[in-house]
């Protein structure tokens, strides 16, 4: 399965626009999303483009093809709006018998992760992206943020095709890569 996976898109619908012209052109099987989708929260500025519900309007019509997690910013009215389910802190999926742990970041970090094992763990909420293997051969990764990247890093979002984990910025250049 191919998949691409954004966090914090802030209710940004010009950086959404963007990142869902990647997924249609690169015939993404599913959509990631790691929360914080709608509002942008009290400590950000407002979002270039700021538009909720243009935000909805766009996902809503990708809902069967969305596994998505509650960010600190994402609240039951936001799922009133959205056709998928986005409540739940953390989601857990196996590729090719892999175990990927999906979170936004604010509950779960790298180092506070449930009991179990996972081979890779992606989170957003700190809008610093990151992509590293930790002793154990566990993948830890950070998409950063398409509306509010931090550390003087682009906005950037995570693909993951064939095996490999890709940091991509809004145009798509491969910004780090790491095989799994």
């Amino acid at each position: 399965m191919k998949y691409l996976i954004v966090s914090d898109i802030h209710g940004s619908a010009p950086r959404l626009a963007k990142v869902l012209e990647h997924y249609r052109n690169g015939g993404y099987d599913l959509l990631l999303i790691l929360g914080d989708i709608l509002n942008y929260g009290p400590r950000n500025g407002l979002p270039e483009g700021l538009d909720a519900p243009a935000v909805a309007n766009m996902l809503n019509p990708l809902a069967n093809r969305i596994v998505a997690v509650r960010g600190n910013c994402d609240s039951e009215v936001d799922q009133m709006l959205l056709h998928f389910p986005m409540m739940s802190t953390s989601a857990f999926l196996i590729d090719s018998g892999r175990r990927i742990l999906l979170t936004h970041g604010h509950v779960m970090t790298p180092e506070n992760t449930p009991t179990g094992s996972y081979d890779l763990f992606i989170s957003g909420h700190t809008h610093l992206m990151d992509l590293d293997r930790r002793p154990g051969g566990a993948i830890v990764c950070n998409s950063g943020s398409i509306t509010f990247p931090k550390g003087g890093n682009p906005p950037s979002f995570l693909t993951l095709e064939d095996g490999i984990l890709s940091l991509r910025d809004l145009d798509g250049k491969v910004l780090k890569q790491l095989a799994l």
